[in-house]
């Protein structure tokens, strides 16, 4: 399986479209080829595809850059040409929001998938057939594959070299692209959970007040004292406001705490769980790893900022 085509369309996404060039186009592992209705547009430049999209079908693996606009349908031609070349036994690979395109060709109905995060909610609710995962950095279906966003694509065209050629070659072009060959987790620890801007509701002021006191042991009850409501009314306006539960937003805050001090501080991680209100290691490490999807060790050796670290908490 050596032979690889990359759709192109006007509308693409030159980063993944690049970067599946870097990977397939650079080495003789494969023999790439673009395949397009015609000079496109991608950003700022113009390319000139190899042959038309018909030729789609006769590739071992099509690739599906990400797609700029999910608003937009992608084009009838490019869903018809991958659709097309998946029934000729093509592996259909999507990179970023190229999942959209293979949602359209109905390649992802029944199956599980993912695309960026900031989309993975458009695609679920205009595919419904498609079961979503938003956690995730790549799914690997077999014969259709799906990544999340930007960085991911990295990872699911990595993981495609490692299937077709082993672990060694993987590494090797890994090493010179200067990326790791394998990364822990999924696309939540990349994604970021901000605080509700202060506006004029009932709970502006509460917000403030919880993120002071992370390391106590906050109850419902705490929080609907402190705003001057029932429980009940309490989570109506949570719903409203974060779209979440009470408990569920607390939660949430704690584990972003978390992620700041493993990212700027020398803390232990029995301090960390300590200042976030986890009270033991044991109980951050599990919680942190259901959320974010890596341990919290690993998230720091990713995450950690190259300015000199401060120590706070005990």
């Amino acid at each position: 399986m050596n032979s690889v085509a990359l759709a192109v369309t006007d509308g693409m996404l030159h980063f993944e479209l690049s970067l599946a060039v870097e990977v397939f186009g650079a080495e003789e592992w494969y023999r790439l080829t673009l395949c397009g209705p015609g000079p496109v547009r991608v950003g700022r430049f113009r390319l000139e595809p190899d042959h038309g999209l018909d030729r789609l079908r006769c590739a071992d693996t099509v690739i599906v850059p990400g797609w700029a606009d999910v608003e937009v349908e992608p084009p009838a031609e490019l869903v018809e040409a991958v659709r097309a070349a998946h029934q000729a036994g093509a592996r259909i690979v999507s990179l970023c929001t190229g999942a959209f395109v293979l949602a359209a060709a109905g390649l992802l109905d029944g199956l599980r998938a993912t695309t960026h995060w900031a989309h993975t909610d458009v695609l679920a609710a205009r595919y419904p057939q498609v079961t979503v995962d938003p956690d995730v950095l790549y799914v690997d279906n077999g014969s259709v594959l799906t990544s999340a966003g930007k960085a991911a694509a990295m990872d699911l065209c990595l993981h495609l070299v490692r299937i077709d050629h082993g672990s060694a070659v993987a590494n090797t072009l890994a090493r010179k692209l200067v990326v790791p060959p394998h990364r822990d987790g999924g696309q939540a620890q990349f994604v970021t959970t901000p605080v509700p801007e202060p506006t004029n509701h009932p709970l502006a002021e509460l917000f403030p007040w919880v993120l002071e006191r992370l390391d106590q042991p906050l109850t419902v009850e705490d929080l609907a004292r402190q705003a001057h409501l029932s429980s009940r009314h309490l989570g109506r306006h949570f719903r409203t406001v974060t779209g979440t539960t009470p408990l569920q937003w607390l939660h949430t805050q704690r584990i972003r705490h978390a992620q700041e001090l493993l990212e700027h501080t020398d803390d232990s991680i029995d301090v960390i769980a300590a200042s976030t209100g986890m009270g033991t290691a044991t109980t951050l490490r599990r919680h942190f790893n259901r959320t974010v999807g890596v341990p919290p060790d690993a998230y720091r050796r990713t995450f950690r900022k190259r300015e000199p670290p401060r120590t706070v908490g005990r």
